[in-house]
This record gives structure tokens, C-alpha cells and sequence, in this order.
């Protein structure tokens, strides 16, 4: 078969009425949302100039378990989140929804000058 022949999953589901199962589906929201935390995370740390190892010592953690966070290879707990916020002087906003789910972190603002 030639490549040109190939169709995405994409294509399948809207020619084929192709249907993926719940626990795939499952996963792939999952995978999302941890995907949108750990890009949020980095976000934050890199705007703030922080270096891993920086946010974990401000967050009582190790530099592991901030690139754990960061690749997505982990999800933390709430105590760890709000850790985070905390850490990254800011409050965590996560918006969940079925096709979309959005988390940011809003920096506080200070009236220091």
C-alpha cells in the first residue's frame, strides 16, 4: 500500500464512522491535562527566570520531581499544586471541559515599587 493510501485517524473517524474506545479516549484526556500542567509549570518558571532547581527549592522539592512535573511524567497531588502556586508566586487556574482544558498559573501582582 502506498503511503498516499494511508489516513490519519482523523480522516477514518469522520469517513468511516470510526469510534475510539472509552478507555483510549480516557487516556488521551488524561494525557492532556497533565500535558497543559507541565507546559503551564514551565511557563511560570522560565517567565520568573527560575531554574528547576530554583522552583524546587522554593516549592520544598526536588529538581526531579519538577522535571517529573514538567515532562509529564507524574500528577501531582493538590498539596503539591498549591506547592506550586505558592512557589511560583501565583494562583493556578485550571479549566476542565470535555474537548478543551486549559491551566495557567496568574502571577500576583504587588504594589512594591
Amino acid at each position: 500500500m502506498s503511503h498516499a493510501r494511508w489516513k490519519t485517524r482523523q480522516e477514518r473517524s469522520l469517513t468511516e464512522g470510526y469510534t475510539e474506545h472509552s478507555d483510549v479516549a480516557e487516556a488521551r484526556r488524561e494525557i492532556r491535562l497533565s500535558m497543559a500542567l507541565a507546559k503551564a509549570v514551565y511557563d511560570r518558571r522560565t517567565e520568573l527566570g527560575l531554574t528547576q532547581a530554583d522552583l524546587a527549592e522554593r516549592a520544598g522539592l526536588t529538581q526531579a520531581k519538577v522535571s517529573r512535573i514538567e515532562g509529564s511524567d507524574t500528577v501531582p497531588t493538590l498539596p503539591l499544586l498549591a506547592k506550586l502556586a505558592d512557589a511560583l508566586d501565583a494562583t493556578l487556574n485550571i479549566a476542565l471541559d470535555v474537548e478543551d482544558t486549559r491551566v495557567t498559573f496568574t502571577g500576583h501582582h504587588s504594589d512594591a515599587a
